[in-house]
């Protein structure tokens, strides 16, 4: 082998060496992302569940306030099919 024929081996090694930690960083970075993504939409989707949380909550005082303040609604009558109300 001359030296030429090793320059150009060497070089191919270092290409790939190269191309080698290139895609290991990038397959990092993507991870990382990945990662922060996912952490972002679960905090998001508890945040969603405790809000859900607290309007049923509201929902449930406010109809205990208008059962407790609010005066009954009527009763609708209950009649058979067939029968007149006349």
């Amino acid at each position: 082998m001359n030296t030429s024929d090793m320059d150009r081996h060497d070089s191919e090694k270092q290409s790939t060496a190269d191309m080698t930690a290139f895609v290991q960083s990038l397959l990092q970075q993507m991870q990382t992302r990945f990662q922060t993504m996912s952490e972002s939409i679960i905090t998001k989707i508890d945040e969603m569940g405790n809000r859900i949380d607290e309007l049923e909550q509201s929902i449930n005082d406010l109809k205990n306030e208008m059962g407790i303040e609010g005066s009954p609604s009527p009763a609708p009558s209950k009649q058979k099919p067939g029968e007149d109300s006349a």
